[in-house]
């Protein structure tokens, strides 16, 4: 289970399909840089100063949003999360995609939970693919040199 897990951890990114064949070489950030397609998910983790930490050692599971995921957040959310008096909700929201150590899919099972870095818990749903809260893992398993990456189509937000 995620919570056997220990580990230090911080944030998220990912990459897509097209920076796979590098992924193992590559660590969450450089990975993510290279794919093209997490820009805002890059941008934020600079704004949070997690950078440094995402290339750090790990490992890191990280359930990644896609640029298409934070465009779907009201107008205006990712510009006000990106000020920098609104860093510390910003690394919150980052913190929470992230689950201390490796875990892969092969590790889920139905309806359990999994504490992240940000310190709130995560549920993963089997029912109908698999769901990490009310987002769904569009790509799974995905390995760099400090982690393992899962594509998600929304972004996921802890309680207030």
């Amino acid at each position: 289970m995620f919570r056997k897990f220990a580990a230090a951890g911080v944030a998220t990114i990912l990459f897509s399909t097209t920076a796979l064949a590098d992924g193992h070489g590559k660590d969450i950030v450089d990975t993510a840089v290279a794919a093209g397609s997490f820009e805002t998910l890059v941008a934020a983790v600079q704004a949070a100063e997690l950078v440094d930490t995402l290339k750090g050692e790990g490992p890191f599971t990280v359930f990644a949003p896609t640029d298409d995921a934070f465009a779907a957040l009201p107008e205006g959310t990712v510009a006000d999360l990106l000020k920098p008096e609104n860093k510390d909700q910003l690394v919150a929201i980052l913190t929470y995609h992230v689950v201390p150590g490796k875990v892969m899919s092969g590790d889920l099972t139905d309806d359990m939970t999994a504490a992240t870095v940000q310190g709130g818990d995560i549920t993963i749903d089997l029912d109908s693919g698999v769901m990490v809260n009310d987002a769904n893992v569009v790509q799974a398993d995905i390995e760099t040199k400090n982690g393992v990456i899962h594509v998600i189509d929304k972004v996921i937000l802890p309680a207030s």
